[in-house]
């Protein structure tokens, strides 16, 4: 694995992990996952997190813990598939915001992440011809 591989395979591992947490808590206990209240859905489409919580373990969870496999197993196409992870990261970060109608601190890291694991798939595709 390139540098640039090995440390998108740690972010890939960092977001999947972090995601398939906050989606099973968001599953398991869809009315206030680790302490976040229901109101703060007042402006979003549900009324529960037990769809964004199945959405933030299929998609981003268990879909960057696929992106880190992808890099290690070096698949043809894992530049393609962390480039795409990057953005779907940066997009539920800004749907996240809009839905809740505020930006903290982790969603500024997180979109940040997404921006830099986009940033090294151009350049893992770029070498990659």
């Amino acid at each position: 694995m390139s540098k640039n591989e090995r440390i998108l395979f740690v972010l890939h591992l960092f977001v999947g992990i972090g995601a398939i947490g906050g989606g099973l808590a968001a599953i398991l206990n869809p009315h206030a996952p680790l302490g976040m209240p229901v109101e703060a859905l007042k402006n979003a489409p549900f009324s529960s997190y037990l769809i964004p919580g199945v959405i933030l373990f299929a998609v981003i969870g268990l879909g960057n813990l696929l992106g880190a496999a992808a890099l290690r197993s070096r698949w043809r196409w894992r530049g393609y598939t962390s480039f795409v992870l990057g953005w779907t990261l940066m997009i539920w970060i800004i749907v996240q915001c809009m839905m809740l109608q505020e930006v903290v601190f982790l969603h500024v890291l997180y979109f940040l992440i997404g921006v830099i694991k986009t940033a090294l798939a151009w350049k893992v595709l770029a070498k990659q011809g």
